[in-house]
Order: structure tokens, then sequence, then C-alpha cells
């Protein structure tokens, strides 16, 4: 019982004492009415954070957490009623999570209780249309509480260490992700978190569209229609991910990403305390990010960033090796070196098929090209070193003829080493903000230059024109002295 719970019924007993019978001292009063008439589940829990094994939720009770930033209770959308967490603070009821989302209740009867150390919704007789689902607690007195934070925890009650949580709803999102929240792997416990669209506006179950983090190669978060990819963000560089240069440090956001052997994800804060702000997976296809000023007399919520936003960030548009650009007169066009594998096609304006090298690689005397300003290519085929400078990188991409490009790592420290094998794939220039990818290309590409001697008379040559006599002699040198090989400038 709370203290305002306490004085409001203090309150209308010493009234009734007054006016009736003119009594005053209502305490005796007082506790005859609590024993006669106990409180409702709903008065027990009304103003208050948390479910015990003894209370519950039930349709007109709502949870509020403790600084009043979210409310767990039940909404309805159609002739469906739905178990969820919304803002309390917001005028415009937005909803950031959903229990039930996938078996609504026909009426407005459930009821979340504790059940055998789960957190169970029921309507009706009993029938349980979800739960927390988890085999063994261990607990011997679990809560759920509500955090101010928008997570939905259950917990040993006294134990408020967060790494001891039994389950929590950070964990299962829907739609929305909220600062603090993990967008990603927990490798350990084989527990992928990730977004899922609203089938629509009025349905919140399961739609066609996911943002989650790529399980294979570099961190990066892929956005599918059912199992097309249809956007990518581009890997992690340290501070961005490439794909999104306006990802840059600024006094609103902090942007994070986390890869460790047990963990791989993205999560955000946010800098400013008068801010509330989510990030959403809509089901038009978009990744949006929404910002609320609670200062502001303006009573709604802002766009603040979106993708995907042009023809670029369409999942390989130019196909392999193409380069798009929105900002060129032809969108699409071939790396130095390249050129359209079906020329009808590209000049149609059919671009998917991409480019391929006009030349063969010679490995021996090839060279790399600088793009710039670029959104790294897919991370499908591609091998990184974090301990490694840009000059070991590009010693490691040149004396492996398989490799095909490479680029830093970490553009904060100006190290790191990421290499790719294979075409290129989703290629995006941007006018500012981008990164610098060195591609490979045969010496015919480079021009004539002459590299630093390996012995004698022998040169490593970028060039068509340097012959090398023989061809055994060769091998021999550069078995010995491949490391001369970085002595190849970068064009």
């Amino acid at each position: 019982m709370t203290f305002i719970e306490s004085s409001s019924i203090s309150t209308t007993v010493c009234y009734l004492s007054q006016r009736r019978m003119k009594i005053t001292n209502p305490w005796p009063f007082l506790i005859l009415y609590l024993a006669f008439f106990p409180f409702s589940s709903k008065i027990s829990i009304a103003a208050q954070d948390t479910i015990t094994s003894s209370t519950s939720l039930s349709a007109n009770d709502n949870l509020t957490s403790a600084g009043s930033t979210f409310v767990l209770g039940f909404f309805t959308r159609g002739n469906s009623t739905y178990l969820g967490i919304w803002y309390k603070r917001i005028s415009i009821q937005t909803v950031v999570w959903v229990a039930n989302r996938d078996a609504p209740l026909s009426k407005s009867t459930g009821i979340l209780r504790i059940d055998g150390g789960n957190l169970v919704l029921v309507e009706g007789l009993n029938k349980v249309v979800w739960s927390t689902n988890i085999s063994k607690t261990g607990a011997a007195q679990p809560i759920a509480q509500l955090l101010d934070t928008g997570n939905l925890v259950l917990r040993e009650e006294g134990n408020t260490n967060s790494n001891s949580f039994l389950w929590q709803s950070f964990d299962h999102p829907s739609d929305t992700l909220l600062p603090g929240m993990k967008l990603g792997w927990n490798l350990k416990a084989g527990l992928n978190r990730f977004l899922t669209s609203w089938k629509n506006d009025d349905d919140p179950s399961s739609g066609d569209y996911t943002f989650k983090m790529d399980p294979n190669g570099l961190a990066q978060l892929l956005l599918r229609f059912q199992s097309q990819l249809k956007y990518r963000n581009g890997p992690w560089n340290g501070v961005r991910f490439s794909g999104v240069p306006e990802m840059k440090p600024n006094s609103v956001y902090g942007f994070y990403c986390v890869s460790t052997p047990d963990e791989v994800y993205y999560t955000y804060d946010v800098l400013n305390s008068s801010l509330i702000s989510r990030v959403v997976s809509n089901r038009t296809g978009h990744i949006e990010r929404y910002t609320w000023d609670l200062e502001s007399d303006d009573s709604i919520w802002k766009l603040y960033w979106w993708a995907p936003k042009d023809q670029c960030d369409e999942y390989s548009r130019c196909g392999p090796n193409g380069i798009c650009n929105v900002a060129s007169s032809t969108v699409c066009r071939c790396m130095k070196g390249f050129e359209p594998k079906t020329p009808e096609e590209w000049s149609l304006g059919v671009t998917s098929a991409g480019c391929v090298r006009k030349a063969q690689l010679e490995c021996i005397g090839d060279g790399f090209l600088n793009l710039t300003e670029m959104k790294l290519p897919d991370s499908l085929q591609s091998f990184v070193n974090r301990s490694m400078s840009m000059e070991e990188c590009r010693i490691e991409c040149l004396n492996s003829c398989s490799c095909m490009a490479y680029a830093s790592a970490d553009i904060a420290e100006g190290s790191g080493c990421i290499r790719w094998a294979g075409d290129l794939i989703d290629l995006k220039q941007f006018p500012y903000g981008g990164q610098d990818l060195y591609i490979r290309v045969p010496a015919s590409e480079l021009g004539t230059y002459y590299a630093s001697k390996l012995s004698g008379s022998l040169a490593v040559c970028p060039s068509s024109t340097c012959r090398m006599n023989e061809t055994v002699d060769l091998i021999k040198v550069v078995a010995h002295h491949l490391v001369a090989l970085s002595d190849c400038p970068i064009v």
C-alpha cells in the first residue's frame, strides 16, 4: 500500500466518521474497513511499477515506471486487445513493445500475473496467451518490474543487477529500438535481438520487414523484406556504419557498436535529457529515427533520419563491381578497369548484372586505386585484422592474389585491416562522409612506372611494358622477397 492510497482511504473514513458518527479517532474503523474490504489487484498496483506473486494486472490496470516515463497496460487495435508498453508523458499513444503481438486477446479479459516463476498472460479460463517461457528460473520470489528505460524485466526480488535478470523485454524487441537496447547477437546465449515491423498501423502482428545484425562477416545491419535483402548500412568503421555518413559524433546521440567473442550488437543513447528518441522498422520498408522534445511547444514526433533514402540505398543497385552515385549524371558506373557485363542491358538502365574486368589480374605487378567517399562493400567475403596498420594491410592484400580490395577497419584510429576477396557488392559513393576503399587493378590500369628493385637488375613493374626474361628466376626471387612488393605505390 502506498502513502497516497492510505491517505485517500483514511480521508474517506474520517469524512464518514465526522458526518455520521462524529468520532474523532477513525483508526479502529480503518482497520475494520481493511479487514472486510481488501484491496483489489488494481488498487494494489496502481501507480506502481511492480507485479509480485500476489498481485496481477488486468484490463483496466497499468504499471507505471518509477519516473513516470513508460506505461505497461492493455491497448486495443481494431477488435483485438494487446499487452504493451508506451510512453507516459507523450500525448500521442506510441506503443514501443507488444507482448502478444501474434496472439491478440479477442476480448478485454486478459490478466498478467506471475505463475511458476514466469510472467504469464492468460484469458478466459486460464488459457495462456503469452509467457516469458523460462524453463528454469531458480527464483524464490520473482517479481516483474517496468523500468524507466522502457524495459520490462523479470527478476529476483532484492536483486537489481541487470546481469541477473531472469528475462527482459529488451531481449525480445517488437518494431522499436529504444536507447540502451541492444540490436544484435548474444552469441553465448544464442540470442538474436532484431526489429520486426507491424503488419499495418492497426495490426501490431509481425510484418514483412526485419532489421537485423549481419551474422556473417563484419558488424552491419540488414533490412530484409521477408528473405530478400533490401538495404544494408555498411560495416562499422569505428565511428559509424560506413553507409551512414550522417551518423557522426554530435551533441544529441552517442552511437556504439560492440563486437566481442560473446556479443555483436549496436546500441545508442540520447545525450540531451529533454529529448525522447526511438528507432522504428516500419511497415513500408524504412528504418526511421524519431525525436520528441519535451521542452518544445510542438507536440509531435519529428523525423530525424531515415533509410533507405534514394535508389543507391537499394541493395546492389548497380550489381557486382558497379558504383552507384545519385549525384552523377549516370547513376551507375563501373569501377576503373571494369566494363558492363551485359552492355546492351546496361545501356537500357538494367544494371543488376554489374561489371567485369577488362583485363585479368596478373598478381605480380598489380597495384591499387583509391576510391574516395565510399560505402564499403558487403562483407560476405571479407577478412578483418584489427591490429594491423594500413601499410601492413596494403602489403597483406598485395601479397595475396585473391585479395581484391582493402580498407581501414577503424577510421578513428587509422588502423585495422579489412580485405575483400571476389566481387565487390553494393558499392555507393557519397558527396561527403564516405570512406577510402583501395581496389586491386592490373598494371595496365596504373600506367608505367617502376617499383624498387628486388635484386640485381630485376624489378617488379606494375606495367604491361615490363618483361621478365626468366620466369623461373622470377619465381625464386619473389618467393624470397615478397615483402619488397610493398614498394608498389598506391595511385
